[in-house]
């Protein structure tokens, strides 16, 4: 009968990973402002012809773009 294999420790001398900076919580701006639905159900202004809600949504995939590029840049690893 053979006994079940223990897992192997990790090293101890691995370095700890710090990942979690105060930066991080702007990402949860574009995904709360979508959610306030107030914001975009309106018909008018009209840009280009077409209403609102089409362009401001355009505009929230912006928003996520910028903060995302923020935060990448703000906690990424200079080494």
């Amino acid at each position: 009968m053979t006994s079940p294999e223990t897992p192997e420790e990790p090293p101890a001398d691995l370095p700890h990973r710090d990942d979690h900076s105060h930066w991080n919580w702007l990402l949860l701006v574009p995904i709360v402002i979508p959610l306030c639905t107030p914001l975009f159900n309106h018909d008018t202004p009209k840009l280009l012809d077409f209403p609102l809600f089409y362009w401001l949504q355009l505009g929230f995939v912006l928003l996520g773009v910028g903060c995302t590029a923020i935060v990448y840049n703000k906690t990424k690893r200079r080494d």
